[in-house]
Order: structure tokens, then sequence, then C-alpha cells
């Protein structure tokens, strides 16, 4: 599940580039049949025996981005607290917030001849609340330091505009077509990798449109093999016409270094944000109000449907667009505007790119019928109001005592791995939740079903099972056993825990 959704990745504050493809061009043959001739896959043109030629000309476009803030600290307390000695060395008792000085580095170019430059948000932005920038300096390949203005920022897209000054022009680079690019395709990054300025590397795009499962408005990335690395955040991924098709942004890492898998902001992207930034203009974006997540294998399974496609929601926001068009938690969202929603054209991204106040047709399946409701998109808050949103409150231990087990348990502990009892008014007090609801609450789970494994615990309270209410044991084994006449492989269950919104949860049977 996810609403404000956070990558498996590394923001490069300090850091990303490419790593260097190497070796002979491959020429592919390809049998046809049993017929002895081959057909040869002549490789696409524009794979250079060097890049030092398109290096030299890009370059000095290629700046080093730093900046430096004060950032606030948690003090760690006077030593000398309670002493005749607490004052001489200007501390106070207790462990009282302080600031420090701190720097970042990364990586930007240049993009017109009076100096507009562009970044990632994240490298110029304060780390930390109460933070400040103090200052930020770019700096050329020349050895140059400009002090550069910050223009705007869009957090959202994780880009930034800087505008640095000098008697005569700057050199700079251009937007290309990020459209066009095709996975195999060369690119070469410049960037300040670990604060070594200057760092040329070479890669090919290993994947276009790559949604990394954030589920952000603009999680679409060019993906590359290329080394990426801490500094190399907002330097330019070129193509081999020396027009820039990505912003180096973020990377896959287990272990906190390149193991292969760099993010891009394609320029489709970028461009269009980067000139409103400049121009002083609001950028907007569509919202539904809508939590979702992927049609998961388990998912698809428990609704009998294809999985990766379509988007679920798991939760509408009262009087929000979703619900004014009748949108509803359970809902599998197919299409937006005529568009299929894929993993690579997310719920998220096609509603983001639609201008706010339009009325678009949504189409979807509930409950196993398809239709089509018409919403009318509304301007997408940030990202803190969207966590506020749907912010659950801190979560309480279950708080109900030996709940009584009514019925038969065998069956629905053999498929579901789960113990339950019918919620009673008792029971709901303890629980916090209103006496008026219906439902079972999990009375105990075994550990190794896929129930235990996704987090299912005691105390919470089962509502709904593929979309039927079930209020006794007995309606629950109904819904399972008519599942399983179905052949699918898990059931949709709806939970609610404690202080939290009701989440809908597929669970395999066994």
């Amino acid at each position: 599940m996810r609403t404000v959704y956070t990558l498996t990745t590394g923001l490069l504050l300090g850091g990303a580039a490419v790593s260097l493809a190497t070796g002979n061009p491959l020429i592919a043959q390809v049998a046809q049949n049993d017929d002895t001739t081959m057909a040869r896959v002549v490789p696409r043109s524009g794979a250079p025996v060097s890049f030092a030629d398109l290096t030299e000309q890009l370059q000095p476009a290629v700046v080093n981005i730093s900046t430096r803030q004060r950032v606030q600290v948690q003090g760690g307390g006077n030593p000398f607290a309670g002493t005749p000695f607490e004052g001489l060395f200007g501390g106070q008792g207790g462990n009282q917030p302080t600031t420090r000085e701190a720097q970042s580095l990364g990586s930007g170019f240049i993009i017109s001849a009076d100096g507009y430059v562009v970044t990632n948000n994240h490298v110029v932005a304060a780390q930390g609340r109460g933070g400040s920038i103090e200052a930020i300096t770019v700096t050329t390949t020349d050895g140059t330091e400009y002090e550069a203005t910050l223009v705007g920022t869009d957090p959202q897209s994780d880009l930034a505009v800087l505008k640095i000054k000098r008697d005569k022009p700057f050199p700079f680079v251009n937007f290309g077509d990020s459209r066009q690019a095709r996975v195999g395709d060369w690119i070469i990054a410049i960037g300040n990798p670990f604060g070594l300025g200057g760092t040329v590397t070479s890669g090919i795009i290993s994947a276009v449109y790559r949604a990394t499962g954030s589920g952000s408005a603009y999680d679409r990335y060019l993906q590359t093999d290329a080394a990426i690395n801490r500094g190399n955040s907002g330097g330019p991924m070129f193509d081999m016409q020396g027009n820039v098709i990505g912003i180096n942004n973020a990377i896959f890492s287990p272990t906190g270094g390149s193991v292969g898998i760099g993010f891009a902001i394609p320029a489709e992207t970028a461009a269009p944000i980067v000139r409103k930034l400049i121009a002083g203009e609001k950028i907007e974006r569509g919202y539904l109000g809508v939590q979702i997540q992927p049609v998961s294998e388990d998912l698809a399974a428990s609704l009998g449907i294809a999985h990766n496609r379509g988007e679920f929601i798991q939760s509408v926001i009262p009087d929000g667009a979703a619900a004014k068009a009748g949108i509803r938690a359970g809902d599998v969202v197919t299409k937006v505007n005529g568009k299929d929603v894929t993993p690579d054209q997310t719920l998220s991204y096609l509603v983001a790119n639609t201008p706010p106040g339009t009325t678009i047709p949504v189409e979807l399946i509930r409950d196993g019928r398809r239709m089509t409701v018409n919403a009318r998109v509304e301007a997408r808050p940030s990202e803190d109001e969207m966590t506020q949103s749907f912010a659950n409150p801190e979560q309480e231990q279950d708080g109900f005592t030996n709940p009584r087990t009514d019925g038969d348990q065998s069956f629905l502990a053999e498929k579901l791995g789960l113990s339950l009892t019918p919620l009673t008014p008792t029971i709901a007090r303890q629980l916090g939740v209103a006496e008026s609801t219906a439902g079972l609450v999990i009375a105990a789970v075994d550990g190794s079903s896929d129930a235990g494994t996704k987090g299912l615990r005691r105390g919470d309270i089962v509502l709904t099972a593929n979309y039927k209410d079930v209020k006794t044991i007995a309606e629950l084994e109904a819904v399972v056993r008519a599942a399983q006449a179905d052949k699918r492989e898990a059931v949709l269950l709806r939970v609610q825990r404690r202080g939290q919104p009701a989440i809908y949860m597929p669970v395999r049977l066994r």
C-alpha cells in the first residue's frame, strides 16, 4: 500500500553518474526456421569508438554545485550540568537543540547563455527540520566559482533552477526528446561524483519509463546501467547528439553504492517544469484524492483479474475528486482518459499530468463489473498535505482480552491461518471502534501463513471478504469456499486496525 511512497533507492545528494560500458558492438544473428540464411541485425549508428569529441563540446556547460547550510541537531547535553563548572564552556543543561554548519555537493548544467542552471531540488534543499541554506556556489569546469541565486524549486518532481551571472555568455546545452530514447541506446553523463568534478562516464539506457514503485506523480524514469554515485545528482544524461535527455536523480542500491541501476528524470518531464520555474509560474498537477496500490499477483488472484493491469483503490478522501465521481475503496482503475493504467504508466502519473479542472472518464472494475465514471480533476496538494490526509494515529495495542471463538474454526485455520471471533459491542469498545462496527476479530494468526507473513495480527477486524460483509464465521467460510470453487488462489479481505483506516489485503489460500 502506498500514499506518499518511498523509493528503495538513494537520492544522490552528493551524487549520480553512469558506468563505463566497453567492448565491441554485438552482431546478432537470427535463425529463420530451417533456412541456412542468417539475418544480420546491424547496430544502430551512434556508438563511437571514443566519446572524447562529444565530451569536449559538452563539458563546459556542466557544473558542480555546493551549498553551505545551517542544520538543527539535538544537543548532547552539558556533561558539567549540575556542577560548579556548568557555565564555563557556554553549554546549557539538558538535551537542547543546537545548529551546526553542513555542506552538500551535487551537479547541474547550464541551459542558457545568460546563466540558468538546472539541478535536483534535493541538491539545494535544506536538510532536516529547521535547516536553512546559507549560500549556493556553482563551479564551472575552469574552476571559476559563482554565487548562485535560487530561481525556483519543485520538490514533487525533484527539480530546481539556479541563476549565475558574468559579463560574457555562458556555454550551455539543450534539452532533447527523451521520447525517442530506446533501450540499448548509448548515453554519457558528466558530473561530480564524490566531489570529483568533471567526471565523465558512459553506459546504455536499460529501460524507459521505469516505475520504481514510489507512486509519486513522476515515478517514470530512464534507467541506466551506468554507475550512479553520490555527487552526480542533478547532472545531465546526454544522448549521442549532445542533447540532455535525462537528469540523474536516484539509484537502487542495497549498499549505498552503485550496483548498475540508476534513474534519471526524462527530459520530457523536466523541460516543461523548468520553463515554468524560470517564468515564475505556479506548477499545478491533477489529483483525485485516493490511496492506491498496484494490482499484484496476490491481489489479482483474489479478484479474478489479470495482474499488472490497473491500480487498486485502498481508500478515498471524503469530498475529494474521486469521492465526488463515485469512485470507492476496492475499485480497480484500469483506464484514465482513454489511457491504460500500467506499471509504466501509473494512475498517479496520468492524473498528475492532467490539468486541474479537467473532467475525464475513469474506467474501473467494481466487484467484477466494468464501469465508467467521470471525475473532475482537482489540484494536487503538497506532499506534506497528502501525508496528513491519510495520516494514521499512533498504533496501539489490540486492547481486548480473552475473545471467545465461535463455531468450527478448523476450516478457516487451515485455509487462511486465522482464528476469529464475531465482533461484539464490548470488544468493539475495547478495540476503540464504533459499537456498530460489524465484522470478525482476529484472535490468533499462524505466523507461517500468508496472513501472518503480510502482517495480520490479533485484534485486527475483518470487515469484508471478496466485498461481502462477514459478521459470522459461517459467512467468511462461505466466501472462502466460493473462491475455491471459482479456482481463485486468494481472497480479498478488508481489514480494520485500531487507529488506522481500513485497507484491502489479499490473502492466499493454503
